[in-house]
């Protein structure tokens, strides 16, 4: 399976799926794509050998309405949106039905939408005094964070002494769960059974 993962950031999920692939022969990343000219996560792509792009208007990057086409000159199958702050144009979300998925941190529905990324998320959650939150991986649809959910993992907080305190929690359960649900693509093991997102063993 040919996957292209879209970071802003360090690329610290996109480690994780790097590292994670030496044990699945079926898991090719093939590219990396930012919003970003000189993005962080730039450097690990380059650490093994994978081509990286740049999104958006400024010179030296990729327009958006040109996404399609490379991704199909790069034979591209599927999308891991692995901390990618924007929002990907509807004609890719078309041909990639059902094969583009996200990582957000938060148990969706709640803490999700339109500006709720990073320490947002995090701010909000420690505000709003719940005691556990988590991870969710889901399918990326029209709009931010309501595409069906895929898979989730708890983290209790109910000791948590700040946003950054949680934010650090959670990424640990980020690392695992990406690499997871994205090795179980690759696996074809993931299902929708009865209008339900099933992860097989």
């Amino acid at each position: 399976m040919k996957v292209a993962v879209f970071v802003s950031g360090r690329g610290t999920n996109l480690q994780a799926i790097l590292s994670s692939r030496q044990d699945n022969k079926k898991l090719d990343v093939s590219a990396v794509f930012s919003d970003k000219l000189d993005c962080p996560a730039f450097d690990i792509a380059r650490r093994y050998s994978i081509p990286t792009f740049s999104l958006g208007n400024k010179e030296g990057c990729i327009i958006y309405r040109e996404l399609s086409e490379l991704l199909s000159n790069l034979k591209i199958e599927f999308i891991v949106l692995a901390g990618f702050l924007k929002l990907i144009p509807n004609d890719v979300v078309a041909n990639f039905d059902k094969r583009i998925i996200n990582i957000h941190p938060a148990l969706l529905p709640s803490f999700g939408g339109k500006g709720m990324f990073g320490i947002n998320v995090h701010k909000a959650v420690y505000e709003s005094s719940v005691k556990v939150t988590g991870v969710t991986v889901h399918f990326v649809d029209s709009s931010y964070d309501t595409g069906k959910i895929i898979a989730q993992r708890c983290v209790d907080i109910s000791d948590a002494v700040s946003p950054e305190d949680i934010a650090e929690r959670v990424l640990k359960i980020e690392h695992q769960i990406l690499p997871y649900v994205v090795n179980k693509f690759a696996e074809n093991k993931i299902r929708i059974i009865n209008d339900r997102v099933v992860v097989l063993d």
